[in-house]
């Protein structure tokens, strides 16, 4: 029998049905088509070695290789030249991002400190979200001990809606805990 992700079980049994309410067919219903984690890493360009530890971190955290994000010209006030690292990212498509997605919401978000529920203000006008987190150390694949430098990452979920209100019901809908308005 072939694994499916927990999330993506739910999502084609359980959502598609709550969404399915607003729309006249089944492909209308906004849908999860990748997620992007960027990390950018300030003091690369001096230190060799936080760019290879932000790699394997990432490539921990979301079970595939992370790649090297270059700069694109030349800034000399940070000493920086073209095509120097600094930073990495990974994009996930399918069943490592419903996987990503269960541990981020289940795992991850209640190790963050002081943490109260996400913003709904992350919204880019067309139906992506983007977030931030502060210490890379909230994933439990990252073992604290071997941490050379504490950075946070920004996690876009991008959706195949053009609509914020859709996305939002969509992460809503995944289980994403969106701060209440009210409070």
């Amino acid at each position: 029998m072939e694994y499916t992700p927990r999330l993506k079980k739910k999502y084609n049994s359980e959502i598609v049905n709550n969404l399915m309410k607003n729309y006249k067919s089944v492909m209308q219903v906004p849908k999860l088509t990748k997620i992007s984690i960027n990390q950018g890493v300030g003091n690369a360009a001096n230190d060799k070695k936080l760019i290879e530890a932000a790699q394997q971190e990432m490539t921990l955290i979301a079970g595939q290789k992370a790649v090297l994000t270059k700069s694109r010209k030349d800034i000399s006030n940070f000493k920086l030249r073209k095509g120097m690292p600094v930073g990495v990212m990974v994009t996930l498509r399918g069943d490592r991002m419903y996987e990503f997605l269960d541990r981020f919401v289940t795992s991850t978000l209640p190790r963050v400190r002081d943490f109260q529920g996400i913003s709904s203000k992350g919204f880019d006008g067309r139906g992506n979200y983007t977030l931030g987190i502060k210490e890379q150390i909230a994933f439990p694949e990252i073992s604290i001990d071997k941490v050379l430098k504490v950075t946070g990452m920004d996690i876009t979920f991008v959706t195949n809606t053009d609509s914020d209100e859709e996305a939002l019901t969509l992460l809503k809908e995944l289980g994403l805990p969106f701060k209440n308005k009210n409070k």
